[in-house]
């Protein structure tokens, strides 16, 4: 017989390591190899400051007699070894990596945060008033989905920076990105919020909470949204990567950070231009950079999918 005394009860840690999802995990390698890249990275951008070997973004730190030094080799003139080489204005990639993908992965969490935020009001809204405000919103989400959301993005970024002064729009541009990718990817949250918030507000719980007069925003907040999160944790990992992909994209068409802070979309931007020259290391380590990041944090994501998936288990 089970003894279930408190002194002899499971903790919370014990409890979440036997979890269905924890199972899954440790018998997923995939998964754990994009976690563990995941976390690398992550885990570099946001102590970039105490493990780059060099701050590339003060110029008072830079020797341009540096520039162009090759992956391992000393340098012609000054002698000085980089691990990843520097750019043209030696600058030290790998310190520009880390500091790169720091601002890459800001964006990318503020972007997809801002969204689902977004996204998630919508659709509890929708789903849960219906009627004209249904029609609304869905119509208003349905004409967004028919324009690609980097050219969205774009729009959205270019008619912001028209109202914000010149003076003004370097120190905003990073702001302003990241509300520009998230007005373009909130549709996909506020319609899977909007389906599950359609089936749950006819459960017997919901109608209990409405029978005892609870306030509907009440009801919205601590009954229906957090049986709907399931589908939007999936969506907002799967998301982080695409937010991530769209800021390298602006990044690279010369609209997105700017170049006095440079994202991992910026330095292969830098880089490409002097790729038929020779200096292949200037565009080759950030894109390895950008490529596992937005692959291991897609990885999480399907993982993440088929393990909430009951149906799968």
């Amino acid at each position: 017989m089970t003894d279930f005394t408190p002194e002899n009860r499971p903790n919370a840690f014990a409890r979440a390591w036997d979890s269905d999802i924890a199972w899954s995990f440790r018998h997923s390698p995939l998964a754990i190899v994009a976690a563990l890249v995941s976390i690398l990275i992550i885990l570099a951008a946001v102590f970039a400051p105490w493990l780059a070997p060099h701050d590339p973004f003060n110029p008072a730190s830079l020797n341009l007699m540096d520039g162009f030094t090759p992956p391992m080799e000393p340098n012609q003139f000054t002698g000085n070894v980089y691990w990843l080489g520097t750019d043209n204005q030696g600058r030290d990639v790998f310190s520009t990596i880390l500091y790169g993908a720091r601002i890459s992965l800001f964006v990318g969490f503020m972007a997809v945060l801002f969204a689902m935020v977004l996204g998630i009001t919508l659709g509890l809204i929708a789903g849960y008033r219906g009627g004209w405000v249904d029609s609304l919103l869905m119509r208003v989400a349905d004409v967004q989905l028919t324009f690609p959301s980097i050219l969205l993005a774009l729009l959205i970024f270019g008619i912001a920076r028209g109202f914000i002064p010149p003076q003004m729009r370097d120190a905003m541009a990073i702001w302003v990105l990241i509300v520009a990718i998230g007005l373009s990817d909130w549709v996909q949250y506020a319609r899977v919020v909007r389906g599950a918030t359609m089936v749950e507000k006819n459960k017997e719980y919901v109608q209990a909470a409405r029978v005892i007069g609870a306030h509907p925003v009440k009801i919205l907040v601590r009954h229906i949204l957090p049986n709907v999160m399931g589908p939007v944790l999936v969506i907002a990992t799967i998301g982080l990567a695409l937010a991530i992909i769209a800021e390298a994209t602006l990044s690279f068409l010369g609209v997105g950070v700017p170049p006095t802070q440079p994202s991992l979309g910026t330095l292969i931007r830098i880089g490409q231009g002097f790729l038929f020259s020779g200096e292949w290391w200037i565009l080759l380590f950030p894109s390895i950079t950008l490529l596992a990041l937005a692959l291991s944090v897609n990885l999480l994501g399907d993982w993440l999918r088929d393990a909430l998936n009951p149906r799968l288990r």
